[in-house]
């Protein structure tokens, strides 16, 4: 159980899973860049929230609802949460959805920050969640996400690496990859720079290398 001071931001899952640095510019060093992504992003993320109770035949919807979870020391806000009435029609069961503007990725971050906002709501709601859906703008669909064991056992490993990562405050340096052109902390970054100055950094090691050779020659 984490206590209240070392909870992190939920979000900072889907940061973590995607791009480790990008993870450490905006949750160690406190770094946000507005751009292109980030204005899309907040477009729909206020198109969620917009009215935060919404009713309709069989369903209620709660919108920018609070989360937490002393297990996972996370808090945040669930975009949507819509609350599906049980088939004896006297209780109601939460389904997450999550809204992302771009498209379904090849790793499983979006679905990790999906499968924490379940854990979030079961611990809160004492309830069972077995699946929610991801919105993405780019295709205009939901993706149905399962809550079985292992996206249930990779979100508490990814929470723990997490609380691990912040806790030791290191940001690490930048690797260039197809990802980078995709991500809002791109300018900030700049890891084609570090790239390029790459052979810089090798010639002068290479220097000392040879220069450590020759003293040892000497001897």
């Amino acid at each position: 159980m984490y206590e209240e001071d070392d909870f992190i931001q939920l979000s900072a899952l889907q940061h973590f899973l995607f791009c480790e640095r990008q993870c450490a510019l905006a949750y160690i060093e406190q770094t946000w860049e507005e751009n292109l992504f980030t204005a899309e992003g907040k477009i729909m993320h206020d198109k969620a929230h917009e009215e935060q109770f919404e009713k309709r035949p069989g369903i209620r919807i709660e919108r920018a609802l609070p989360l937490r979870s002393k297990e996972l020391g996370l808090n945040g806000k669930a975009d949507v949460v819509e609350f599906h009435r049980t088939p004896d029609g006297k209780g109601w069961f939460p389904f997450p959805v999550e809204y992302k503007r771009g498209k379904p990725k090849l790793d499983d971050c979006d679905k990790v920050q999906l499968c924490a906002q379940a854990m979030c709501l079961e611990e809160m709601l004492d309830v069972s969640i077995p699946s929610g859906a991801i919105f993405y703008g780019r295709t205009r669909r939901r993706l149905d996400v399962i809550f079985d064991d292992a996206l249930r056992n990779e979100t508490k490993e990814t929470a723990e690496r997490l609380h691990e990562f912040i806790k030791q405050g290191k940001t690490p340096k930048p690797v260039y990859s197809k990802k980078c052109k995709s991500c809002s902390l791109m300018e900030v970054c700049i890891p084609r720079t570090f790239e390029l100055n790459r052979p810089v950094a090798n010639y002068i090691h290479r220097m000392i290398d040879v220069e450590d050779s020759d003293k040892r020659l000497e001897t």
